[in-house]
């Protein structure tokens, strides 16, 4: 089999769009669509060996563009929300869309999710797809002319590398992530009651408490002692229906976590999620300062692939990510970037089973 291969996924405004299929030598597989970005599968073995979809999705390209809640695709401009939508950057004020009530969320109305990317398959001993979309000034309202790849590659380990790059001519803000939904269960195990079973481990200390609307509050809160503590390991489902404000302002969890990364952009260990039934083993391994812990809560009986049905809370979402509003919260990490600077960003999540 090729490592790399692909065929038509349909069309897009009358542009095609194609589906692409990254195979390793052991069998794991990713299909990626030059749509959004989107990881429409991904294949890894349990602990039996069997391959099954951890990812969930849809058939066919018209329900990513009718219905999807960002399943599986890359978000920007700016990932998660932005309060009003407002920032000021050197002075000036900017309005970008507001498309999450009054606020901006991954990227807006028609974010990076939504564009069709060129398309660049490598093959090789491990399989990639680099996309590439240039995103004209003002897009989104957006400042600035902002060039990106991003590069998904299947090791041989069974890892999946995303590698985020890009340049713009005007400062602008950047927030790039995938929106993986996952569930290790296995697709046609895909249920609150599996997602709720796993084991969680985020190594992070402290989060950034969210107000009603899940616009950060400014503040970095310990998490000890509190639902939101996966220093250790933890069931999802364990502390998720506690009578706390932080829980009940997401319905779940919907939180950012701080990680301990340096300005060296190293990659570091960032949370791990174990799945007894399968054995399935997830590390999520990345060079960005925060990690959101998302639990499906919006998902209500939506019709997946092969017909399944996506209850609430039936899968988790690990976006690796700067701090949702950073622009507006000088303290946090800072998301701008400049002409003649090259915003990176990798993310590895490595699959292995126990």
């Amino acid at each position: 089999m090729e490592p790399v291969t692909k065929k038509p996924f349909g069309t897009v405004d009358g542009r095609t769009v194609d589906l692409y299929r990254l195979s390793n030598a052991s069998g794991s597989s990713a299909e990626i669509t030059n749509y959004g970005g989107i990881v429409v599968s991904l294949s890894v073995p349990d602990r039996k060996g069997r391959m099954d979809d951890i990812v969930l999705g849809f058939d066919s390209i018209g329900e990513y563009i009718e219905k999807s809640p960002h399943f599986g695709c890359i978000t920007g401009r700016f990932a998660n929300r932005i309060a009003r939508g407002r920032f000021t950057l050197d002075g000036k004020n900017y309005q970008l869309a507001t498309n999450h009530g009054a606020n901006h969320l991954h990227g807006g109305m028609v974010g990076f999710d939504k564009r069709v990317w060129k398309a660049e398959a490598v093959n090789g001993s491990n399989p990639a797809l680099k996309l590439s979309y240039v995103s004209p000034d003002g897009e989104e309202g957006y400042p600035g002319t902002l060039e990106t790849e991003v590069t998904y590659t299947l090791t041989s380990d069974n890892d999946l590398r995303i590698d985020y790059l890009a340049t713009t001519d005007m400062p602008t803000i950047v927030n790039l992530t995938n929106h993986s939904y996952f569930n290790l269960a296995g697709h046609d195990n895909v249920n609150a009651e599996t997602m709720l079973r796993h084991e969680l481990t985020i190594v992070a200390e402290r989060y950034t408490p969210i107000d009603e609307a899940s616009i950060p509050l400014g503040q970095l809160a310990e998490v000890e002692g509190t639902p939101l503590d996966f220093h250790t390991p933890a069931a999802v489902g364990k502390h998720i229906n506690d009578d706390h404000p932080q829980l009940k302002n997401a319905d779940g969890y919907d939180h950012n976590y701080v990680l301990k990364t340096g300005k060296d952009k190293r990659l570091i260990h960032a949370a791990t999620v174990y799945e007894a039934g399968s054995g399935r083993v997830m590390e999520v391994h990345t060079t960005e300062p925060g990690v959101q812990l998302y639990t499906g809560n919006s998902l209500n009986a939506m019709r997946g692939k092969n017909g399944k049905s996506y209850q609430r809370r039936s899968a988790l979402c690990l976006e690796t990510q700067g701090y949702p509003d950073s622009p507006n919260h000088p303290d946090f990490p800072s998301t701008i970037l400049r002409p003649g600077e090259t915003y990176t960003q990798t993310t590895i999540y490595a699959f292995g089973t126990r």
